[in-house]
């Protein structure tokens, strides 16, 4: 699967794309650094009407608007605002600096307080599933005509 890193790890800044086109809208800082690189799946539209988010497990440093390849290992399952807003967790493919396990921990730490500074913000993590629910979910956001990126 590709995926597009919108957020670089250890950054405080949110960037903001439209998820289609791929173009810039904006940033916004966030009160904790992201601790892995993250985007979104190409050619995916998940519940929430955005492209299925996923966060790249890798020590090798991405930067805001490469596509990668990457292999799906896990589902972490999100609730945002009542929706659901859930988590795909892959390996960058061909990774020399791969993490070694799935950092459930770090992840929820993340996740839980990124958005603490808004107001009536709410987020809750839930399960953290396998790859077969990984694919299983990617399965059910892929979009009907693929753009080919």
């Amino acid at each position: 699967m590709k995926v597009f890193v919108e957020n670089e790890a250890g950054s405080n800044v949110k960037h903001l794309h439209d998820e289609k086109s791929l173009q810039v809208q904006g940033t916004m800082h966030v009160y904790r650094p992201y601790p892995f690189p993250y985007g979104f799946v190409l050619d995916t539209t998940a519940e929430d009407g955005d492209n299925a988010d996923c966060f790249i497990l890798t020590n090798t440093p991405l930067r805001t608007g490469e596509i990668v390849e990457c292999e799906p290992v896990a589902l972490m399952e999100q609730i945002e605002d009542g929706q659901a807003d859930h988590k795909v967790l892959a390996f960058l493919r061909g990774d020399e600096r791969p993490v070694e396990r799935i950092p459930v921990a770090e992840l929820t730490e993340f996740v839980t307080h990124v958005f603490e500074h808004i107001p009536g913000k709410s987020i809750a993590v839930g399960e953290f599933k396998d790859k077969d629910a990984a694919l299983s979910y990617l399965h059910d956001c892929q979009d009907a005509k693929p753009t080919g990126r």
